[in-house]
């Protein structure tokens, strides 16, 4: 049992910056929803105010997950006059949280420190597993592709979009970013046995670009389209020329990159069930 820590006013704001990873199966994205349907944040909200002495918490997140996606590198922060422990801060978090959902870090961080708008640099992992039977088990962590894909064809497909591009063709119509204009620092294909992990890092990325983008190479790995299509739907600008969005269950957001200023915590690279790819993909950084 955890014991509480009494609370000390302050006479200024601390902030507090967390890790935090989810699964996000039965939440409609990390937002919260003016419908009031399942939000993480408001989940996260609740249980860092229990913890806060029931204080009223606003937070702010690294990247606004869609519903169904999930998270194993999310960083969110906030402002609050109450004083705990960095263990008291996670314990007592994971202790008011469902199961789906747990804070791994907490660090204190100064005043211009911003969750969203500190970060330099944004990694999403798309899994896939790519079998003719579909798997019974983790259905909703992992997209299932039930066509022999081609990994070698997904990666000279992939190799077109490293690089400062135009991504309008992978934008969801419904994207609030003020510019389609995204640098690509990397994006490896990579197998191990049935999973296949599409490994990708910008400098931020567009509403359903990685799910758009592995839409498009899934269909080159399937043999369904040419590797020269990828390069002709990043140049047409246009987002009917991309085929469909991929599902979100194999989507994670699995790191968030800050200035060194920061110093925040790191830790492996997820989702869990991949740790024994950490020699494969540890170069890919």
């Amino acid at each position: 049992m955890i014991q509480e820590v009494t609370h000390i006013p302050q006479t200024s704001l601390s902030r507090i910056a967390l890790g935090v990873e989810y699964r996000g199966t039965k939440y409609h994205g990390f937002q919260r929803q003016s419908s009031g349907v399942p939000s993480v944040q408001e989940a996260l909200e609740r249980a860092i105010s229990r913890v806060a002495g029931g204080a009223e918490i606003a937070l702010r997140c690294a990247g606004r997950t869609d519903a169904l996606v999930h998270a194993s590198g999310q960083v969110i922060h906030f402002d609050t006059n109450v004083e705990r422990s960095m263990f008291t801060w996670v314990m007592g978090c994971n202790a008011n949280l469902p199961s789906d959902i747990s804070v791994t870090w907490a660090q204190a961080v100064p005043p211009h420190f911003d969750a969203r708008f500190s970060a330099v640099a944004r990694r999403y992992r798309y899994v896939i597993y790519n079998d003719p039977i579909r798997p019974a088990h983790m259905a909703d962590e992992l997209t299932w592709n039930h066509r022999p894909l081609e990994v070698d064809l997904m990666r000279q497909a992939a190799s077109f979009l490293v690089g400062t591009h135009d991504f309008s063709a992978f934008r969801a119509k419904q994207c609030q970013a003020k510019s389609p204009i995204k640098t690509l620092h990397h994006i490896e294909v990579i197998r191990h046995n049935r999973f296949i992990v599409i490994d990708i890092r910008a400098n931020a990325f567009l509403h359903h670009m990685v799910r758009n983008i592995a839409g498009v190479l899934m269909s080159i790995g399937a043999g369904e389209q040419p590797v020269e299509w990828m390069l002709n739907v990043l140049e047409s600008r246009q987002r009917k020329m991309g085929g469909v969005t991929a599902h979100p269950y194999g989507l994670y957001l699995v790191r968030v990159e800050y200035p060194p200023e920061f110093d925040l915590p790191q830790r492996y690279l997820g989702p869990h069930f991949l740790a024994d790819l950490a020699d494969d993909l540890s170069s890919k950084s």
